[in-house]
């Protein structure tokens, strides 16, 4: 599993893996939520939470697997975590909110500006990236 010389914070395990899926999924779905709160009006949490699961798989499948693995170069590799995230988050507003397209972008959008925002300033108060 892991090397003596490789220092991990969480040890790899599976309970590791578990919360961090957990805590990304309420991530994006807080985010979620307060962007479709925003774009739309007075929408359910619940709603948020259904799709906020998409991207968080995907981003951190992509990278564990896309990025650390080898497959995309690091530079390269932040772009495609972004992209397909955004992606996978634009199919899954679509579906849950059952939105057309024209206004599936905009709520994206918000979504990643509401994450970016978010996440900056958690970083800045927790310093935890």
């Amino acid at each position: 599993m892991l090397q003596a010389g490789t220092p991990s914070l969480t040890g790899g395990g599976v309970l590791a893996v578990v919360v961090t899926l957990l805590l990304t999924w309420l991530f994006y779905a807080v985010t979620l939520h307060l962007a479709a709160t925003f774009f739309i009006g007075d929408t359910p949490s619940q709603l948020a939470a259904k799709a906020a699961i998409v991207p968080a798989v995907v981003s951190l499948l992509l990278q564990q697997w896309g990025v650390e693995s080898g497959l995309f170069s690091p530079s390269l590799g932040v772009l495609v975590v972004v992209l397909a995230t955004l992606v996978a988050d634009g199919i899954a507003v679509s579906s849950v909110y059952r939105l057309s397209t024209k206004s599936t972008v905009p709520l994206v959008a918000l979504h990643f500006g509401f994450a970016a925002v978010m996440g900056f300033a958690l970083n800045n108060i927790f310093g935890l990236i």
